[in-house]
């Protein structure tokens, strides 16, 4: 894929209230998040390099144990094995990047 429209890829809903687009390279996942307002990310790790770019609403992220709302136009980087979790204050569209690729989200 070179070139696409984001409206032409599919949406599944990854956990609940978490409904994601993917674009995978050979090296980078790109997920385009819509995410329901309260929808809850439980504390979890991996091995990817992480950067969320928030798009829309407010989305309360907690990265080892600090918290910080994160509003439009901010980013969030969250290194390889680092624990998070997260909770959509408001109905949130983010832009999340990994790397390597996240095969788990194929």
């Amino acid at each position: 894929m070179i070139f696409t429209q984001l409206s032409t890829i599919p949406s599944r809903e990854f956990i609940p209230g978490f409904h994601g687009k993917m674009i995978h390279t050979e090296r980078m996942t790109f997920a385009y998040w819509e995410i329901e307002a309260g929808a809850v990310l439980p504390e979890h790790a991996h091995p990817h390099e992480q950067v969320a770019h928030m798009i829309e609403g407010e989305f309360e992220f907690t990265i080892d144990g600090m918290t910080q709302v994160v509003i439009p136009g901010m980013l969030t980087v969250v290194p390889s094995n680092m624990p998070h979790a997260g909770r959509a204050i408001t109905a949130c569209k983010i832009l999340d990047v990994f790397q390597p690729t996240r095969d788990d989200y194929r």
